[in-house]
């Protein structure tokens, strides 16, 4: 059969269930229709292409799956930096977003994160952020694969003005953009703080009719854990699931703050959690137990937030972080291998999104978004283990190809033309939203 490519990679790491933990050398990849086609080794493959890419000195692995961000908040990078939460949001991001967020800030920091994402050797990004459609049609321009969550909260903002309000806009958002491919639109309340038990209950029926995911911040810090026990009588995490809001469709992101009682909530609802370990230390959040939620059985993804509180959007950085963090907090250096933190930044991050069928592995049938990562490189070797090398070391900076349904985004380590995004404009851009927003 003839496939439209065929990529031969030195090693590859399909992380799928006939492969599992398993590294396979000299093997052909080849997609056809934006598909994986087959995965054969080179010297016995039965199939052809029309083009042929030699990588003999990479891995060719899935792309990361960024499971939480707020794209357009990149323009707010390093504005408010060594704060607690509550202090960066309420006297500083929530102002700076009242004076600045439009469907232009948007678009352009939108367009700045994905390009950035996409040489860390992101293929997928879920972001939750105010005015959806100019954040879904940067994605849609350059083509990346997102999971666009619109924000709802209780009180207005420059998008809307009530909860009714922003879930009347989710709904716009999704009726405009549900048949483009590679766009999944979601809902996005933002917090157990800043939304009341009925908008809770009208986005946990909609989600069902309308078969969307749902992601919320949840237990991020103490002080959101013992405000709700003293408003609410209950912990956050037990609030939601009395209101039935927590099921399958719903990814919790960062849960720094959990007891036992959490644990077996989540592991009965079937909801996934989104661990943003550098964006936790940076806000002195907490610590997400990670190798305990994955040990009952709790799926796990892996998410950078926002660049206004990372203060970047490398998922590969996340991934070596999220290892060491799990180490520390568990007091077991076994705790979270490298194999495992991988499986957070794809596969498990695919699931937390609802995603796990069409990405996160490459598997036949499934769409080819793939990244490949130069492993000769001077702080690559030596090497003796191709996915530890992965996880421990800077390996972004060596992130060469990056594909989307097969579509090449990065090629030789620069961004392709067909994305739309130029690095110097893009540059230059930032540099003027820096001046105006420094002007106030």
């Amino acid at each position: 059969m003839q496939a439209d490519i065929q990529i031969n990679a030195r090693w590859v790491a399909p992380l799928s269930a006939s492969h599992s933990r398993t590294v396979l050398q000299n093997q052909a990849v080849f997609v056809k229709d934006g598909k994986i086609l087959a995965i054969q080794d080179q010297q016995a493959t039965s199939h052809q292409a029309d083009r042929v890419v030699d990588l003999s000195n990479h891995i060719l692995l899935p792309g990361y799956v960024n499971a939480h961000g707020h794209a357009a908040m990149s323009l707010f990078r390093g504005l408010a930096d060594d704060l607690p939460l509550m202090t960066w949001l309420n006297d500083h991001i929530w102002p700076a977003e009242g004076q600045w967020v439009s469907d232009d800030f948007v678009l352009d920091g939108t367009r700045l994160a994905i390009a950035e994402m996409i040489k860390c050797g992101t293929t997928t990004y879920a972001d939750m952020y105010f005015y959806p459609r100019s954040g879904v049609q940067a994605a849609i321009d350059s083509g990346i694969r997102n999971v666009s969550f619109t924000p709802i909260l209780d009180f207005p903002t420059n998008f809307a003005q009530n909860a009714d309000d922003y879930i009347e806009k989710a709904v716009a958002a999704h009726k405009q953009f549900h048949n483009q491919p590679r766009i999944t639109l979601g809902l996005g309340p933002h917090a157990p703080y800043t939304v009341s038990d009925e908008p809770l209950k009208h986005i946990t029926m909609l989600a069902d009719q309308l078969d969307l995911p749902v992601q919320i911040h949840l237990n991020e810090t103490a002080f959101e854990v013992a405000q709700s026990l003293e408003e609410k009588g209950k912990r956050p995490t037990q609030r939601l699931a009395d209101l039935g809001f927590l099921t399958e469709r719903v990814s919790c992101v960062h849960m720094t703050q959990i007891c036992g009682d959490d644990i077996q909530i989540l592991k009965q609802s079937g909801a996934s959690v989104v661990h943003c370990p550098e964006s936790n230390l940076k806000l002195a959040s907490g610590f997400c137990p990670a190798a305990k939620l994955l040990s009952n059985g709790i799926n796990l993804g892996l998410g950078t937030d926002g660049a206004a509180s990372n203060n970047d959007l490398n998922i590969q950085g996340e991934m070596k972080t999220a290892a060491m963090l799990a180490k520390a907090v568990a007091e077991d250096a076994s705790a979270l291998p490298a194999w495992q933190a991988l499986e957070m930044a794809t596969i498990g991050g695919a699931k937390a999104l609802g995603l796990e069928e069409q990405i996160g592995s490459l598997d036949v049938g499934k769409w080819a978004d793939m990244q490949a990562v130069n492993l000769t490189q001077l702080g690559q070797k030596p090497l003796y283990d191709p996915i530890s090398q992965l996880v421990y070391t800077d390996s972004s900076r060596a992130t060469e190809y990056v594909w989307v349904a097969g579509k090449a985004l990065l090629e030789k380590g620069q961004l392709n033309e067909g994305t739309g995004l130029d690095e110097q404009q893009l540059i230059a851009n930032a540099v003027q939203w820096q001046k105006k927003i420094s002007k106030n």
